[in-house]
C-alpha cells in the first residue's frame, strides 16, 4: 500500500473514527483502525463491536492495500505533523506502516487486516429513508439526555426511534423523567417501524452529523438488528437493543390543573441559582406557583432551595398562571437539563399537584414533552 493525502484531512478523519475505537478490550485489533487504499480515496474504519464508523478522504493511491494500526498512536503522530502531504506506505506481506511527511517519519507496527471485524456497508436494503441532518441533531439533543445511564434495564439505556407515516418520534426515559420529540419527515414510512438505539450510539451519531448540511440516509437491516447511517463521506453502524420500549403516550399527562408560561432564560437562571444550595439536599428545589389576583395581574413562580448547613436561595419570576395555587418539588438537575436544550424564548410548565409528574414544553407547541417525576415535598 502506498497512498498520499493531506495531513489536515487525515487528522480529521482519524479523530472522527476514533470515537468507535475500543478503549478496554481483550482483542487488540479493536484498538486499531483499518486503512483501505483503493481507487482515489483512503477509507478509514474503526469498530468496538457495538458501533462502527467509516469515513473516506481523497487521496492519491499509488498502490492499493489494507492494513490495521494502533488508532491512538497513529492519530497522535499525525496530529504533530505540518499541514502538508503525508505518505502512508506498507510493503506487501508486512504489517508495519511507514508514515512520512517531509523529513519526519515513523514506523508503526500493525496487525493483519483480515483479522479486523467485517463492517457492513450502507445499503437501502430493508427499511431506508432520508432525513434532514440538522433536524435529527436537534431532536437527539432534546431526547437522549433522559436515557438511563446504566444497563440494568437495557431498553431504558436506549432511545426509541419511531417512524410512522410522515413523522419521526424519539423517546427516552430513565424511570424519573421522559423526553419525547416528534419531527416531520420529507418522505413517509408506509409501516410503523420501532427500533431502540443505544443512547451512547445516539450521541456518537449526533457528533457525526454535526457538520452535515445535506440530507442523510438512514436504514434498518431486514432483521432489525442494526442501524446504518450514510452522512456525507462517513458511514455509521450500531447494534440495536432488543425489547419493547414503554408506552410513552400513557406516561405523558393529557391535561393539567395548573399551567405556567414563563421565560426560559429567567426560569433557567433561577433554577441554577437554587441548584447551588440544593446540592446538599438531594438536588431538591421547590416551585411555589401563584396565579394573579385578576386577569390583568401576572402570576408568580417562587423558586427556592434550602440547605441546613449552607443557607437558602429564593427567586421570584413573573409568569402567566392559569389554575389553582400549588407547590411542587423537582430535581434541579433535571430542570436544568431540559431548559438547556429548549431553544425557544418561553416554556410551558404543566402541573397536577405536588405528587404528580410535571411536564415542560415549548410554549405554543406540542412537538416536545419532557416529563419529570416530583420529589418529596417535605424534604429539607
Amino acid at each position: 500500500m502506498k497512498v498520499v493525502c493531506l495531513q489536515e484531512q487525515l487528522h480529521r478523519a482519524l479523530g472522527q473514527v476514533s470515537r468507535a475505537v475500543a478503549t478496554r478490550t481483550t482483542l487488540p485489533i479493536l484498538g486499531n483502525v483499518l486503512l483501505i487504499a483503493e481507487e482515489d480515496e483512503l477509507r478509514i474504519q474503526a469498530s468496538n463491536l457495538e458501533i462502527a464508523i467509516t469515513t473516506a478522504i481523497p487521496a492519491s493511491v499509488e498502490e492499493s492495500g489494507r492494513l490495521t494500526v494502533d488508532a491512538r498512536l497513529l492519530n497522535d503522530f499525525v496530529a504533530t505533523l505540518p499541514n502538508e502531504n503525508v505518505t502512508l506506505q506498507s510493503d506487501r506481506g508486512k504489517t508495519s506502516l511507514t508514515v512520512q511527511s517531509g523529513r519526519d517519519h515513523a514506523d508503526i507496527n500493525g496487525l493483519d487486516a483480515d483479522d479486523f471485524p467485517v463492517i457492513k456497508s450502507f445499503t437501502d436494503e430493508g427499511f431506508a429513508l432520508s432525513l434532514d441532518a440538522a433536524q435529527l441533531r436537534e431532536i437527539i439533543t432534546q431526547v437522549e439526555l433522559a436515557a438511563a445511564t446504566d444497563d440494568s434495564r437495557p431498553v431504558l439505556a436506549g432511545v426509541l426511534f419511531r417512524f410512522e407515516d410522515r413523522s419521526l418520534t424519539l423517546a427516552a426515559a430513565d424511570g424519573f423523567r421522559l423526553a419525547v420529540r416528534t419531527g416531520e419527515l420529507a418522505e413517509g414510512s408506509p409501516d410503523r417501524v420501532d427500533i431502540i438505539v443505544p443512547a451512547r450510539a445516539v450521541r456518537e451519531l449526533s457528533r457525526i452529523i454535526g457538520d452535515i448540511n445535506e440530507p442523510i440516509r438512514i436504514a434498518v437491516t431486514p432483521n432489525r438488528s442494526q442501524l446504518l447511517v450514510k452522512a456525507g463521506p462517513s458511514e455509521f453502524l450500531t447494534q440495536l437493543i432488543e425489547g419493547t420500549f414503554p408506552d410513552y403516550k400513557q406516561i405523558i399527562p393529557k391535561d393539567f390543573s395548573t399551567k405556567v408560561e414563563l421565560g426560559r432564560d429567567a426560569f433557567g437562571a433561577a433554577v441554577r441559582r437554587a441548584s447551588y444550595f440544593a446540592r446538599d439536599n438531594n438536588d431538591v428545589i421547590r416551585l411555589h406557583v401563584r396565579p394573579g389576583e385578576n386577569e390583568s395581574d401576572p402570576g408568580t413562580v417562587e423558586v427556592t432551595a434550602n440547605a441546613v448547613e449552607r443557607g437558602n436561595s429564593q427567586s421570584f419570576l413573573d409568569a402567566g398562571v392559569t389554575g389553582p395555587e400549588l407547590e411542587v418539588a423537582f430535581n434541579a438537575r433535571y430542570l436544568t437539563d431540559v431548559l438547556g436544550v429548549v431553544k425557544t424564548g418561553r416554556v410551558l410548565l404543566g402541573l397536577n399537584g405536588a405528587n404528580q409528574a410535571g411536564v415542560v414544553r415549548v410554549a405554543g407547541s406540542d412537538d416536545y414533552s419532557h416529563v419529570i417525576m416530583p420529589m418529596v415535598i417535605g424534604a429539607n
